[in-house]
């Protein structure tokens, strides 16, 4: 194992390579950012569940990213969660929301397969933007497997021809209170990928059946890994990857710390607004007030309707 990485507690994703099997992947860990932005909402426990599972995926994808890149998970399906969506902006930033059908969730709730009854049909969008000197790419594929992470290994099957494992773990639980605080319910999530390289990926081997049976090998030591391992704040993410592949001569790098954050602003509502007319504006508000709610964060922000039309904004 290197020597030289960056420890952090936690909310981190954790490169790695697997030196003898010709693999790399990443070991995500959240806890405080997970739970910064879960709890910002008032979600139902499977929809929070089901974000905490996308934000994780998109952590674990998006770290791979250079500065000023921006990685998007999207789905869009008839379930009862119509919409979901996870940003990360490099390094290390995430958020995500949500639009659900509360009722439509109740009916699917602890029933077999709940994840996928969630979604139902639909498409898994993943978009990359590394800024404006960069083409933009979006990868697109159906809803298809019982959960998110094997609706993304059905992307790397079929459009990367990249050979992927992938589990995430999502759990809420009760933290108890210290000198006369009370105690509190949080979230954790975890997340393991392990993906085969290429020889262009650094690793070349002139017998395919060894290179084969070198990836096969890895993918079943990445499968004994459990929700626990992925989630538990004591193990150490080094520990843990020496635990699954120590005879495989794995070697972590420099991890990347991740924390929750959000793009809004008072300015930032205030310039969007101003592309509404006077008379959207008037429509928009109640008793003399524009209430507008970041769907990320839920923030709040308020406006007098005088001090919206006292800016540019013309009746249409």
């Amino acid at each position: 194992m290197a020597d030289h990485i960056k420890r952090t507690a936690d909310d981190f994703v954790l490169p790695f390579q697997i030196e003898s099997s010709g693999a790399r992947g990443r070991l995500v860990r959240m806890g405080p950012a997970i739970s910064a932005v879960l709890g910002k909402h008032d979600y139902p426990e499977p929809v929070s569940n089901l974000l905490g599972e996308a934000m994780t995926l998109t952590a674990m994808l998006g770290a791979s990213l250079k500065f000023d890149g921006k990685f998007i998970l999207q789905t869009s399906s008839e379930g009862p969660v119509s919409f979901l969506v996870a940003h990360y902006y490099a390094p290390g930033n995430i958020r995500g929301y949500a639009s659900y059908d509360e009722s439509a969730v109740d009916a699917v709730a602890g029933s077999a397969s709940e994840q996928a009854r969630l979604l139902g049909q639909g498409h898994l969008a993943m978009t990359i933007d590394q800024g404006p000197e960069m083409e933009r790419y979006q990868g697109v594929v159906p809803l298809e497997g019982s959960n998110l992470a094997e609706a993304a290994d059905l992307y790397f099957r079929q459009s990367e021809q990249l050979p992927t494992f992938i589990k995430i773990a999502i759990a809420r639980h009760y933290e108890g209170g210290r000198e006369d605080q009370p105690g509190s319910w949080s979230w954790r999530a975890g997340g393991l990928m392990v993906q085969k390289l290429t020889s262009e990926g650094g690793l070349a081997r002139s017998n395919g059946h060894d290179a084969e049976d070198a990836w096969v090998r890895a993918r079943l030591l990445a499968a004994t890994v459990e929700d626990h391992e992925l989630l538990d704040p004591m193990l150490e993410p080094e520990r843990l990857l020496y635990r699954l592949f120590h005879e495989e001569r794995v070697r972590a790098f420099d991890a990347t710390a991740l924390s929750a954050f959000c793009r809004c602003s008072r300015e930032r509502v205030e310039q969007m607004l101003d592309n509404f007319s006077a008379e959207d504006i008037s429509d928009m508000a109640e008793d003399g007030l524009v209430k507008v709610t970041c769907e990320f964060c839920n923030s709040e922000y308020e406006f007098t309707v005088d001090e919206l039309l006292g800016k540019n904004t013309t009746l249409q």
